[in-house]
């Protein structure tokens, strides 16, 4: 009886988070004139879900588990891509913030902050 309530507390707890995610996916899309996604796998961390706007402007959300990314982004009503490649990564768009930033990390260039 006592698993039983704490499964049921667990599955609350997964359906407001995906919920909560939900919200923040679709005020995404409104801010960007809509929104398409992918969602990744990053191991005991949960999964991360991959925004990228019409406009071109983009960012990411962890969820807890796969299972809880897969219901907010359904919830959410979005496109979901298997893959971060091709036409749905080209419509990412990055500025000088995101090329030095990455440069700093990589080859060892300017540092941003």
């Amino acid at each position: 009886m006592a698993d039983t309530q704490v499964d049921e507390k667990q599955a609350a707890k997964a359906e407001r988070r995906a919920a909560k995610l939900a919200r923040q996916i679709g005020s995404f899309a409104k801010e960007h004139g809509g929104a398409e996604g992918q969602i990744a796998y990053i191991g005991q961390r949960g999964a991360r879900i991959v925004l990228v706007g019409e406009d071109g402007g983009w960012g990411d959300l962890v969820a807890p588990s796969h299972a809880v990314a897969r219901s907010a982004v359904e919830k959410s009503g979005i496109t979901v891509h298997e893959d971060f490649d091709g036409e749905f990564a080209a419509k990412v768009k990055t500025g000088p913030y995101e090329w030095t930033r990455m440069a700093g990390i990589q080859l060892g260039g300017p540092k941003n902050g």
